[in-house]
């Protein structure tokens, strides 16, 4: 009899960097980026640690940083004039700061984009992450009482 085993991958097939962690990915994407944007992935990713230590780092659709705690709190993107924070529940969320300026059309995500030389507002970042993870929980635990 032969017994089925699942494995877990560790990174994206075609990266060049099998079986890194998905933090090892995200730092290797902040080193290759060089710039603004790579100085600005590391600043919010170090927000968002500190905002939620409980997060955890993934790397999903060949090559996009993930932050999650009960589910997706917020993506990190790259690209050539932004770094895009994508809310998966940003709809949802309470912005008294105004933060969110990107997907604002959408019901369920917001997102901000960060370009060159901008100022982060990091104590509201920090709530915005604190309030996406609270939300993500809550909707875990009502879940699982049903």
């Amino acid at each position: 009899m032969v017994k089925a085993t699942a494995t877990m991958k560790t990174s994206e097939t075609g990266t060049g960097k099998e079986g890194a962690s998905p933090s090892q990915l995200i730092d290797a994407r902040i080193e290759e980026l060089g710039d603004w944007r790579g100085d600005t992935l590391a600043r919010v990713r170090a927000l968002i640690r500190q905002a939620e230590p409980e997060v955890v780092e993934e790397w999903k659709w060949r090559g996009v940083p993930v932050w999650e705690r009960a589910g997706i709190i917020c993506t990190g993107e790259t690209y050539k004039s932004a770094v895009k924070l994508t809310f998966a529940k940003g709809a949802a969320l309470e912005d008294p700061s105004g933060l969110f300026n990107s997907s604002l059309d959408g019901n369920i995500r917001r997102a901000i984009d960060i370009h060159e030389g901008d100022a982060i507002d990091e104590e509201a970042l920090k709530a915005l992450i604190r309030a996406a993870a609270a939300l993500n929980t809550s909707a875990k635990a009502s879940r699982s009482k049903k």
